[in-house]
């Protein structure tokens, strides 16, 4: 792997449309989790020893080189493996539009199915996609789309490489995706709602392949730790760290925050600071959504909607209390800022993954001018259909195993408590 990716530097230095007929780039999501960095740089690995054509494949992280280090579980899975973070290859390092414009350009996107609207101009270099997220793609007989609804997208690379070239994995490769699947399944936890059958067969199969594989359990916590360690980041950082942008007349972000809201809200300065990073990023509204985690290891989820402007956040924050697809159980709670609306969140199941299809309902269901459709009707007509129940968190910690109650209780207790809270 360390040649692979010293060859495709080299190959970027010395100009990718210079050395014969371009490059097959392999792209991840923006949120470039451990998932999408493993699955981006596996499936370019093995598009190298299996590709037909003199196209280089070439591993991009969909993120800026100075944003990297916001991915602490992944530079520490990298230097777990001996392979130092210099080595890859950035978003800010390779200029994509200028490649496609000169027809030197294929994309393949790897945990993501739909390029986000600043990158619609190079929809015409997509050739095929690998994700396990709802299907948003428009069917093309020139991009073959592989997505499945399983736990890690890494789960699919996994199979295509042991179907098509099985020789090709060596121990350091499949720790790469044996990591990966570990830790988007939530160490394979059943009760966690996000393992399938086929990303346990997966794993089982790497295991049989290379028994010096660490510990499930082992890798899964230490990979966590470093996951969930925000220390030393400021607000702009932490928003970063897990953010995801939609875009549909307002331009908003989720962010995921590993900590609790009361802690987040607390922060000095904070109103100003989530102004400045609107202003700088060209956010209308921020959804921020917090999972921490209580002495039973019960997942706690929070969300607070922010927006200076008052009828954008209470629109939001009104389509989200009213959602059923699925319902947040959304319990308001204090908030000390005037432009910030706080929750608990009832649903403590409802992901991120889940939260945006909702996010994306509400900006098209408004007109031209703003307003809100009829939203009863959205919300029995959704035209995003419902995403299965197969996840808990974007990538939660239970620290010790199984949870000691079940995603079905938990979900059941927290319906209860939100319906209380309304009364």
């Amino acid at each position: 792997m360390e040649e692979f990716l010293s060859s495709c530097q080299r190959a970027v230095q010395v100009g990718p449309g210079e050395a014969g007929s371009g490059v097959h780039v392999v792209l991840g999501n923006e949120a470039c989790d451990v998932d999408s960095m493993v699955s981006a740089l596996t499936y370019a690995y093995y598009l190298s020893k299996t590709a037909q054509s003199q196209m280089l494949a070439l591993p991009l992280m969909n993120v800026r080189q100075s944003d990297f280090v916001l991915r602490s579980d992944n530079v520490f899975l990298l230097r777990q493996l001996s392979l130092s973070p210099e080595h890859l290859l950035f978003r800010d390092q390779l200029d994509l539009r200028a490649l496609h414009q000169e027809g030197h350009l294929r994309l393949t996107l790897v945990d993501h199915n739909v390029l986000p609207s600043s990158d619609n101009d190079l929809e015409g270099a997509v050739v095929e996609v690998i994700d396990h997220h709802l299907l948003e793609r428009e069917a093309s007989p020139t991009c073959p789309v592989t997505v499945e609804m399983v736990g890690s997208c890494a789960t699919l690379v996994t199979e295509r490489i042991i179907q098509k070239a099985p020789e090709i994995l060596d121990q350091q490769l499949a720790q790469l995706l044996y990591a990966a699947v570990v830790l988007d399944c939530v160490n394979m936890a059943p009760s966690a709602g996000k393992v399938t059958p086929k990303d346990s067969q997966v794993a089982a199969s790497l295991e049989s392949r290379f028994p010096a594989l660490p510990p499930r359990g082992a890798l899964f916590n230490t990979l966590q730790s470093a996951k969930f360690d925000v220390s030393g980041l400021n607000t702009e950082q932490m928003l970063l760290k897990d953010m995801k942008a939609v875009s549909e007349g307002l331009n908003l972000a989720v962010s995921v925050l590993y900590i609790t809201l009361e802690d987040f809200l607390q922060r000095a300065g904070l109103e100003a600071e989530l102004s400045d990073f609107c202003l700088k990023f060209g956010f209308d509204l921020l959804l921020l959504m917090t999972i921490s985690f209580n002495e039973s290891k019960e997942p706690i989820r929070e969300l607070a909607v922010f927006s200076h402007n008052n009828t954008c956040r209470h629109q939001v924050s009104s389509y989200l209390e009213r959602a059923r697809n699925p319902a947040l159980n959304l319990c308001p709670i204090s908030s000390p800022h005037p432009h910030i609306t706080a929750y608990e969140q009832g649903n403590s199941l409802a992901s991120r993954k889940k939260l945006l299809p909702i996010v994306k309902d509400f900006l098209k269901g408004r007109d031209g001018h703003g307003h809100l459709g009829d939203m009863e009707d959205e919300e029995e007509e959704s035209q995003v259909p419902p995403t299965p129940m197969n996840s808990l968190v974007e990538g939660c910690p239970l620290d010790d195993g199984l949870p000691h109650i079940s995603a079905h209780d938990l979900e059941e207790k927290f319906s209860k408590m939100g319906a209380r809270g309304a009364h």
